[in-house]
């Protein structure tokens, strides 16, 4: 007995130093303990995605009037299991092959686009074509070393911008589908605060509450506040429709004003069912091409390349720093290949017909609880996983307990924009117009566009044209010819 027990202790110990030596961890000054809690913390932190991507991108209807994954209605736990499945695969890839505590989702802000500003114009299938494509194209320009110089091309204050107003865009949709900003139906008011000006109802007075008790959360720093905010606020929502009845609001809030946005909170019949995985696949890589034109889709993939690049860069630098990884430089190790990950990862989410799949500064939690190498994104990534056969629970989330958590994140995305050059007008401009178009006109693209054409314009004025990226002139140009779409069309009498 004692000798089996002292083989037993000796290949505990061989596959702890395998673990050590694989992922450096006693190098990097860390212990397999720390790393398995670092990788829990940071799934707890993140987790919330799970539930709150099928309520971003499987509720929304396609130009043929079909939900994602076909059909009339929205299947949120097919959404939930691809989500959870392809977040798990791509983080055990980041552990793996870059050794870096970093884990990945379908990223928010660009799952918010696909929904709201691709898929209204095509099918899911050609969005989550588009995102394939982009996919395909940061990879080939990460391996040819020419992501650097795009992302030298954009002036650093109006990469803050475009971050500020995905937050005040995500910040609006949250407001929205929780019912506390609301259309009017009369043509001088557009938009009304809640119930013909007031908070009316039950689901609301869940999404105050579910939104300050995150902030507290926030603001005590509590690491997984989102998932916790989500979670308590649809326990309360279950607890009050069980007593008052409530019931659904209906399409647009008309047939119950007061009432619940997408699910009523109720329990499932099942906790737990064989994952659905049906929407691996699901995508079709040109037909965007077909269905809105090369000028537009072309745009629509440089839209999501940009996020995708500032978002990726600026998080791994993050990540690094505070975990004590970066070199002289700034430089995290092994970035290279956080990148190819990255990159591949966001293919991955289109393939997989869950919008594109990014790191997340939520990992940022992980790295605060001690993790320091690639081992914490595999303990995520395995969480993941074992989160599919749960997507049912998806089902019992209202609008009201999820969004807070929008709003929180543009909150967060948000404090950027004191990183603006707001005295200089050149500059301010360009950043405010990206900022305030994105929300105003409900459009990501727009925003961008306007920002990076009135840069080049105001340059040009100033006699600094010279300053302006050959990159920025194109895209610059790119734009204005997507403006400009139907003068240009009817001048060439094109129907």
């Amino acid at each position: 007995m004692a000798g089996a027990a002292t083989g037993m202790a000796t290949a505990g110990q061989r596959s702890t130093n395998r673990l050590d030596s694989f992922f450096k961890i006693t190098q990097r000054g860390s212990t397999v303990g720390r790393e398995v809690r670092g990788g829990l913390v940071t799934f707890f932190a993140m987790a919330y995605i799970i539930a709150l991507n099928p309520l971003i991108i499987g509720t929304v209807k396609d130009a043929d009037g079909q939900f994602l994954g076909g059909g009339s209605a929205p299947n949120l736990a097919m959404v939930a299991a691809a989500t959870a499945l392809v977040a798990g695969v791509v983080t055990i890839l980041m552990g793996l092959v870059a050794n870096f505590p970093l884990a990945l989702a379908t990223g928010l802000g660009l799952n918010a686009f696909v929904a709201f500003g691709i898929a209204s114009s095509m099918t899911w299938a050609d969005a989550m074509g588009l995102i394939v494509l982009e996919g395909l194209i940061i990879l080939v320009l990460v391996l040819t070393g020419f992501r650097a110089a795009v992302f030298h091309a954009v002036p650093r204050e109006l990469k803050t911008a475009i971050s500020v107003g995905i937050g005040l865009f995500i910040a609006l949709i949250g407001f929205v589908d929780a019912g506390l900003v609301r259309r009017t139906g009369s043509p001088p008011v557009p938009v009304q605060f809640g119930v013909d000006g007031f908070l009316g109802g039950w689901p609301v007075l869940v999404f105050v509450l579910g939104l300050l008790a995150i902030v507290v959360m926030v603001l005590k720093k509590v690491r997984g506040a989102i998932l916790y905010g989500i979670l308590g606020a649809t326990v309360l929502a279950i607890v009050i429709e069980a007593i008052a009845k409530i019931g659904p609001a209906g399409a647009g809030y008309a047939d119950n004003p007061k009432g619940w946005g997408l699910n009523v909170p109720r329990l499932p019949d099942t906790w737990v069912q064989v994952p659905n995985f049906s929407l691996l696949g699901d995508f079709n890589l040109l037909g965007s091409f077909e269905r809105v034109g090369v000028v537009a889709a072309v745009l629509l993939v440089f839209t999501l390349m940009l996020a995708d690049f500032f978002d990726t860069m600026g998080t791994m630098t993050a990540i690094g720093a505070e975990a004590g990884l970066v070199d002289e430089r700034g430089v995290p190790p092994h970035s290279q290949r956080i990148l190819v990950v990255d990159s591949i990862a966001a293919a991955a989410g289109g393939a997989a017909a869950v919008s594109s799949n990014t790191s997340y500064i939520e990992s940022a939690a992980g790295v605060g609880e001690g993790a320091r190498t690639g081992l914490a994104s595999v303990v995520t990534g395995l969480c993941f996983l074992l989160a599919t056969v749960f997507a049912p629970v998806v089902e019992i989330i209202p609008y009201e307990a999820a969004t807070p958590a929008l709003v929180v994140v543009g909150f967060l995305m948000m404090t950027q924009v004191k990183d603006i050059s707001w005295d200089r007008f050149d500059i301010a401009l360009p950043a405010f117009l990206t900022i305030v178009l994105m929300p105003f006109t409900y459009s990501i693209s727009v925003g961008i566009g306007a920002g990076f054409v009135t840069y080049v314009l105001l340059k040009v004025a100033r006699g600094k044209a010279r300053e302006v990226h050959p990159l920025l002139w194109i895209v610059a140009a790119l734009f204005v010819v997507y403006f400009a779409i139907d003068p240009i069309k009817q001048l060439l009498g094109v129907s």
